[in-house]
């Protein structure tokens, strides 16, 4: 395989290190960048199919520290353990955890009384937790460490007494999570036009928050557009899109202009994943979201030489594999890698299983 690599350049007068639970993360979304077409990646020519695997893909450290989380917990206690929601939005994934033991439900009012419980990587709001408490479930935490950095910035900006305006989508499990910390004070918006739909009683205190796995570009609009209606407005120190989203739709826009169609393997509830599709689309490149390999049809790569591989944040690399060998099978026989940034991000497991040396079940990466 002949590898390439993209390069990022940003505006090092406004760069700054994102530090959360001593961790580095990518810089904020109001950096200017621009991609770097790499020379090395040659044409295709007459009958000649090639694919782009991107990278950065699949699994961030968010996911990997969930994944584990409900390994070790079924290793440590044995099943059944139950887990609120999704621990992650892969469908493969979920089922792989369901057949070593989880047990997923829905609400809280489905695990029996005293059981163990895990808050998935989404969060939860202060309300799940206290109705965990009353009926006193034995609960281990999920939650993404940059979910959490959301939910704090939520807390302290009302007891500030701001009003807080959420940039995401409706009914996303995170966003039902963060909005549930300030009720009576935040507001919802997931375009333009719910900005221009905004009444604030205070315009000289409020500030912005956003979902972690948005569109760079949309959240970019609104922002632009909230800093017209409200000038005072503010936003958190450094932004909350993370740095997997972020890498993962400039690894995109990189390469859209080499490929003819982008395939992303995810699930179809997954945010960050219909982002990079999204993002594709807005290139003028047709792209597909794939649960894995068996949805891909015919019409998808009809008159295309060149596809694009990647994965979303939640989507395990055995899926990716197995739709290259797919591919390779009709006839895409060129495969060329193109790194845009390497990622070495880790986070710490919660504090009742992090000195657990455990023998994992395996859940294929």
């Amino acid at each position: 395989m002949v590898s390439c690599r993209f390069h990022v350049v940003f505006d090092a007068s406004k760069a700054q290190l994102l530090v959360i639970l001593n961790i580095s993360l990518m810089p904020p979304t109001s950096l200017a960048y621009e991609t770097v077409i790499p020379t090395d990646i040659a044409p295709v020519s007459g009958t000649q199919k090639k694919i782009i695997l991107l990278k950065p893909r699949g699994f961030c450290a968010g996911v990997v520290r969930a994944i584990d989380v409900v390994r070790i917990a079924l290793d440590l206690y044995g099943a059944p353990i139950y887990v609120r929601k999704e621990i992650v939005h892969n469908r493969h994934v979920v089922d792989e955890l369901r057949s070593a033991g989880a047990i997923f439900v829905e609400e809280l009012s489905e695990v029996p009384v005293g059981a163990r419980v895990i808050f998935s990587a989404h969060g939860v709001s202060p309300a799940v937790r206290a109705e965990a408490k009353e009926r006193r479930l034995q609960v281990i935490d999920a939650t993404c460490p940059l979910v959490t950095k959301v939910h704090l910035e939520a807390v302290r900006f009302a007891k500030q007494g701001y009003t807080i305006v959420l940039i995401g989508h409706r009914d996303h499990d995170e966003v039902t999570g963060t909005l549930g910390e300030a009720p009576e004070c935040t507001f919802l918006v997931s375009d333009v036009e719910d900005v221009d739909r905004l009444t604030i009683k205070d315009p000289e205190r409020i500030v912005y928050l956003t979902q972690t796995t948005l569109s760079l570009d949309e959240t970019s609009d609104i922002v632009h557009r909230l800093r017209e209606r409200f000038p005072k407005i503010v936003g958190p120190k450094t932004q909350d899109i993370c740095y997997a989203t972020e890498n993962r739709q400039l690894a995109v826009k990189a390469v859209a202009p080499l490929c003819q169609a982008l395939l992303v393997v995810g699930s179809q509830n997954s945010s960050n994943s219909r982002r990079l599709v999204e993002v594709c689309e807005k290139a003028g490149v047709p792209a597909y979201l794939l649960d894995d390999c068996s949805e891909v049809q015919f019409a998808m790569l009809k008159g295309v030489d060149t596809v694009a591989v990647t994965a979303g944040a939640s989507a395990p690399e055995h899926l990716v594999q197995e739709l290259i060998d797919h591919l390779r099978a009709n006839g895409y026989s060129d495969l060329e890698e193109a790194e845009i940034k390497e990622e070495d991000v880790r986070f710490t497991l919660p504090s009742d299983l992090e000195s657990f040396t455990p023998r994992l079940y395996t859940v294929r990466a």
